[in-house]
């Protein structure tokens, strides 16, 4: 990679979930530090599995990696940084502070809004630190929506503290915030210069990821973020030209390379081969940008699959459909195809005599892209941050500013505009959405792991606040959206992944946290199967190796119920190839 040549001290590595940014990220930082320098990879994604990649436990603080001298990695774990945000704001109320006062402030500190600030504030504390025991700092940021709003933040809470010399209600007292002040502009400051920031933008040959790429380009430009440069990961080229499942991957690439925007196209680019192990220990990692060996690969036997046992989209979809209504929630890890698999079920459920509404919580929502049309009975919408941010001041000033002259009003007004008014009216609107599955299927679209996970942390809070708020006064009565999320005949979680180790496993761990708030997955869905549809590609056949190690590992505890949508050969974008997919004909697995 090029980007190695002449590395800046920031590095920041984003994209659409699943094209590679943490193997590349791990890659590159490991290639620097065998160079010789000190280098701190850090992720800001909730759903890192950095541990699972380099075999080490994370950490809030920096971890050596043992086998790489020279490097350390760091988690920014929310729920650890809030407590200590938290922390440092009540050390700072001082010895004459009533305890009535700190419990207000620790009730005001409990909320979602608390958590973003924390994991913002560790995050440009990094970018303001003179630190100098690293020479770089690599990032492995969360999926493109949550990276934008993490990197909008420097501009956007600077402004804020510009206006205000009173405080946010959701942050508790402004002293624990206004301090922070000179930290965000050094942060806002580093990732506007070129010769500090370098964004990497990854992306795999393929026309969704490509598309947001670009998007992502435009965005970060308008935040001050021009030295940006392209990576395009896992260029696939097929040895066999027969084989169908081989020429369509490597024919879908290369239309998608040849169709990319000339915003794009005027980056510096790298490309980086498909490559026919997993990106999971140091030897592959260091094989991965061709700086070592690749490791050693055991071919299995492929006669005794038995893929073929596995049931499809269709038989899923007969099986939601005789609920009648509810809430369908599809949720897994970035780019592992959610947005396929939950408009391929609306559409199941249409065909099955139901109407639908579907809808998504991703920042960078791909429904309109994937669906391409429109469908009777199939309201489709979105949850933009924008618009219910805007939805939620103006409902807030309608209920409270009556009664109020006009300086209160104003100040009202300048609170409502704090960033983190978005976290709360975004978990307004998600609750709305959920509670109309009562009468009607809700398919939601979720966005990649660890947003979603903020937002169910969010539910929990709110959760717990009603519970608070009601006791003894008819909490019996109260119904919450977690006690609709926990109530199995109101609502089915579907986990999608695809068969590799990293989507795997954080699908099990997803699962996990799931479970600890009282809510246990339906059903796993298996996308894009190789083995299902059937190669005889070398490369490709490498890589069923692995695939067969995480089929056995779903389907050996992790999942209930499994089901395998295979790869196709047509790319599954549009209402004709999405109703294909979960149509009543395909009950079971068709690999066409």
């Amino acid at each position: 990679m090029n980007a190695l040549s002449q590395p800046t001290r920031f590095l920041f590595f984003t994209g659409k979930g699943g094209v590679g940014k943490t193997s590349l990220s791990t890659a590159t930082a490991i290639a620097l530090a065998d160079a010789g320098k000190k280098v701190l990879l850090v992720s800001t994604d909730a759903a890192s599995n950095l541990d699972e990649m380099l075999g080490i436990v994370l950490a809030n603080t920096p971890v050596a990696v043992p086998g790489a001298p020279g490097l350390s990695v760091l988690n920014i774990d929310p729920d650890t940084a809030a407590h200590a945000y938290r922390q440092r704001v009540l050390a700072q109320m001082g010895a004459g502070t009533s305890e009535a006062e700190l419990s207000a402030v620790r009730e005001q500190l409990s909320g979602a809004c608390t958590t973003e600030i924390a994991s913002f504030d560790e995050f440009a504390s990094l970018l303001s630190s003179d630190d100098t025991r690293f020479d770089h700092i690599v990032f492995d940021t969360a999926p493109t929506g949550h990276t934008l709003r993490l990197l909008s933040l420097p501009k956007a809470w600077s402004g804020f503290l510009a206006g205000n010399d009173r405080g946010a209600s959701c942050l508790g007292p402004h002293s624990g915030l206004k301090m922070q002040e000179a930290r965000f502009k050094a942060a806002l400051d580093a990732l506007s210069d070129p010769a500090q920031t370098t964004v990497v933008l990854v992306t795999r040959p393929d026309k969704g990821a490509i598309a947001e790429a670009a998007r992502t380009s435009d965005e970060l430009r308008t935040l001050g973020l021009n030295n940006q440069r392209l990576v395009i990961n896992g260029c696939f080229h097929a040895t066999d030209p027969a084989d169908m499942v081989a020429a369509s991957i490597e024919a879908l690439g290369e239309q998608a390379i040849a169709q990319m925007p000339a915003s794009l196209l005027a980056l510096p680019q790298d490309r980086v081969p498909l490559r026919q192990f997993d990106t999971v220990g140091l030897p592959a990692l260091r094989a991965l940008l061709g700086s070592a060996p690749a490791p050693a690969l055991q071919v299995r036997a492929t006669a005794d699959d038995h893929v073929d046992q596995f049931l499809g989209l269709g038989s899923l979809a007969d099986e939601l459909a005789l609920a009648g209504r509810g809430l369908i929630m599809v949720m897994g890890k970035g780019g592992v195809g959610k947005t396929t698999v939950a408009a391929a079920l609306a559409l199941g459920l249409i065909q099955r005599g139901n109407t639908v509404h579907l809808s998504t919580t991703d920042p960078a929502a791909h429904l309109a892209v994937t669906l391409q049309g429109e469908v009777p009975g199939l309201n489709v919408d979105r949850i933009d941050p924008k618009v219910e941010t805007q939805r939620y001041i103006d409902k807030m000033m309608a209920a409270k500013s009556p009664g109020l002259d006009a300086q209160e009003q104003a100040l009202l007004l300048e609170d409502l505009q704090s960033p983190c008014t978005e976290e709360v009216a975004v978990f307004h609107a998600f609750s709305r959405v959920v509670s109309e599955a009562r009468s009607a299927f809700v398919v939601l679209d979720t966005a990649p792991t660890g947003h979603s996970l903020l937002l169910m942390d969010a539910t929990g809070a709110y959760h717990r606040q009603m519970m608070r708020d009601y006791e003894g006064l008819g909490a019996a009565r109260v119904v919450t959206p977690l006690m609709r999320l926990q109530d199995a005949a109101y609502t089915k979680i579907i986990l999608v992944t695809l068969p590799e180790v990293t989507p795997v496993s954080q699908a099990a761990a997803l699962q996990t946290d799931l479970r600890r708030a009282g809510v246990d997955p339906y059903a796993w869905v298996l996308n894009k199967s190789v083995l299902a549809a059937g190669t005889s590609d070398p490369l490709l056949g490498a890589r069923l190796n692995g695939e067969r190690v995480q089929l056995e590992r779903i389907s050996g505890g992790l999942a209930s119920r499994l089901f395998v949508v295979p790869w196709l050969v047509h790319a599954p974008v549009g209402v004709e190839q999405l109703s294909k997919l979960a149509c009543p004909a395909h009950s079971q697995m068709q690999a066409s």
